[in-house]
């Protein structure tokens, strides 16, 4: 039985996997790894989020939400060299890459890896990017969300790609009936691209 990507700790056997990426006009060469979410790829969700939204333009501490081998916060810590950037995940095979990662990149004293325990509570986020992990089922993402939305600075943004499949649009009801602000941005290749604001 393969691990699902959002195990603490995959039971799999270690395979490490390279990937480039194209993102925002740069290339990232960075490494994925067996029982971890996307392996060997830049999955098409994170792409569509990519191709829609650019590259932030302000604030200076960003969080990657469910960051995976890390690639939405090398290309936000490689976009913005002033940020910093948090990579949160319970899965620590992923949290192991994404700071290889980070370093490939030269950003390891900025970006910086965590379990959702160990992100200071005081730390605040001008944006949230996130592929967030559908499949844990509905009752958990919605915690998930209500944990770290929260955290989002005045003024601040969530940008979320979720499958059109897998209950967007439910999705961004569902928010804005928490009294979040959730605008659709773009529609593409079955994925839905949300903004959320406070």
């Amino acid at each position: 039985m393969s691990d699902h990507y959002f195990a603490a700790e995959p039971s799999s056997h270690l395979h490490k996997v390279p990937v480039s990426a194209e993102v925002w006009g740069r290339r990232l060469d960075l490494v994925s790894a067996s029982g971890v979410f996307s392996t060997g790829r830049l999955d098409l969700g994170t792409s569509v989020l990519f191709r829609s939204v650019g590259p932030p333009t302000q604030g200076t501490t960003y969080l990657d939400l469910g960051c995976g081998y890390g690639v939405i916060a090398c290309a936000l810590a490689v976009s913005r060299p002033t940020a910093t950037v948090w990579g949160v995940d319970v899965n620590e095979r992923a949290l192991q890459l994404a700071g290889e990662n980070a370093e490939r990149v030269r950003a390891g004293d900025r970006l910086r890896v965590a379990t959702p325990d160990g992100v200071p509570d005081d730390v605040v986020f001008d944006q949230i990017w996130s592929n967030p992990p559908i499949r844990i089922g509905k009752p958990a993402l919605h915690s998930l969300l209500l944990q770290w939305l929260p955290r989002l600075a005045p003024g601040g943004s969530a940008y979320l790609v979720v499958g059109r499949n897998l209950g967007a649009d439910s999705l961004q009801r569902w928010l804005r009936e928490q009294g979040y602000g959730c605008d659709r941005l773009a529609s593409a290749k079955g994925f839905r691209v949300l903004q959320v604001q406070p």
